[in-house]
């Protein structure tokens, strides 16, 4: 069975039973690209990522919705107020459970790719995705981990859609897609 994102970031370790492993939020990323009137594609990010996996082997990142940088201000403004609705709703988030014994050995430099499982809760909803990653093991303590191609995630699975209805009549556009490519390049430390 495939693993959640950060069991496939973690797999090949040599770990005690009580290891945890922190997000580096600062040198980590999360893209994604919006399509709007069929072909014109915009590059967007969040920053602020934090989470881990605990002694247990859960695993959790969340994504400060509030973030959004689409480097147009009055569009950030937008989606955070619209679109996410981070009154309501501040954070999306990843979490599943690592089965840490099934962690291996991975050498230091050492890089492979894994098909992972992603679960994906925001607006008060969840969302299952694939994704393909590459893991690389950076020292005896650090391990990254990123798309190998964009995963797509569709608005419509976590109720987005009268957000994207309402951001696209807004800006006067005919369409925004509901597919959302969506990259990442996470970095943890035990």
């Amino acid at each position: 069975m495939r693993r959640l994102l950060l069991a496939a970031a973690l797999s090949g370790l040599a770990l005690p039973a009580a290891a945890e492993w922190s997000l580096e939020g600062d040198a980590s990323t999360l893209g994604f690209v919006t399509i709007k009137n069929g072909d014109t594609a915009e590059s967007h990010s969040f920053s602020g990522l934090s989470g881990g996996v605990d002694d247990k082997g859960v695993a959790e990142v969340s994504i400060p919705l509030s973030s959004v940088e689409t480097f147009i201000d009055m569009r950030n403004e937008r989606m955070r107020d619209i679109l996410f609705r981070v009154a309501d709703f501040p954070a999306a988030t990843v979490t599943a459970e690592i089965p840490m014994e099934d962690l291996a050995a991975l050498g230091d430099s050492e890089r492979t790719t894994s098909e992972v499982d992603l679960t994906l809760a925001a607006n008060g909803a969840e969302a299952s995705y694939f994704a393909e990653v590459a893991i690389t093991r950076i020292g005896p303590d650090r391990v990254a981990v990123s798309t190998v191609r964009p995963m797509i995630a569709d608005a419509r699975d976590l109720g987005y859609e009268d957000g994207v209805d309402a951001l696209r009549e807004i800006a006067g556009l005919d369409s925004i897609s509901p597919a959302v490519p969506v990259t990442f390049d996470l970095l943890f430390t035990r």
